[in-house]
């Protein structure tokens, strides 16, 4: 991938979201989110605010996605916004989607947005999410 136009403390947070999702292991997921970070879910129409929420989401949803790969890497003109696109497998449906994730100038994610497709990838993730973390997600919901 070639070198994207950050700002330094941004491209600090994504390298070390990379390694992370390399190891497979978000526990240190909370350092790099803002208190009011918001996740955008492609399953639901309004957002999850909150730093716990966020952290508690992407912990769970590395777990149900096999195959995880990313793909591209896209900036905005800013330096403080990237669009990630990847592949992963949730049971037998394959999806691609995109991670669309901002951050402050501190390198603090502020917002994470995920985008799934095809519609048969996106209910498998949503029937897995919903099994592990309905109930919480219910109690948390913004």
């Amino acid at each position: 991938m070639s070198e994207l136009n950050l700002q330094p403390n941004v491209a600090a947070s994504l390298q070390r979201w990379h390694e992370m999702i390399r190891q497979g292991d978000l526990q240190g997921l909370p350092d790099l989110l803002d208190a009011h970070a918001v996740f955008r879910s492609p399953m639901a129409h309004t957002p999850y605010p909150g730093a716990a929420v966020v952290a508690k989401i992407l912990g769970t949803v590395i777990q149900v996605f096999e195959d995880f790969t990313y793909h591209r890497e896209l900036a905005s003109a800013d330096g403080l916004s990237v669009v990630l696109e990847f592949s992963a497998t949730v049971g037998e449906k394959t999806l691609k989607g995109i991670d669309m994730i901002r951050f402050d100038e501190h390198g603090k994610i502020v917002e994470f947005e995920v985008m799934v497709r095809p519609l048969s990838g996106l209910q498998a993730l949503g029937e897995q999410m919903g099994q592990r973390l309905g109930a919480y997600l219910a109690a948390n919901k913004g």
